[in-house]
């Protein structure tokens, strides 16, 4: 339940930082997946942000 909350508010944050009311807008990302293999399965999300040249991505 702990990183269902840091998700979503990671993906506020890149929600409200992506509205370009600072300026140069922010170009948020997410992406999700999940997969199965002889382990069982698996899931992961990300979430990123890109500025200019500069970018920053999350990976759970």
């Amino acid at each position: 339940m702990l990183i269902l909350r840091v998700v979503l508010l990671m993906s506020a944050g890149v929600f409200l930082a992506g509205c370009g009311a600072d300026g140069e807008p922010i170009q948020p990302t997410m992406s999700a997946n999940i997969g199965v293999g002889s382990s069982g399965t698996y899931g992961g999300v990300g979430v990123g942000l890109s500025r200019g040249g500069f970018g920053v991505f999350l990976g759970l």
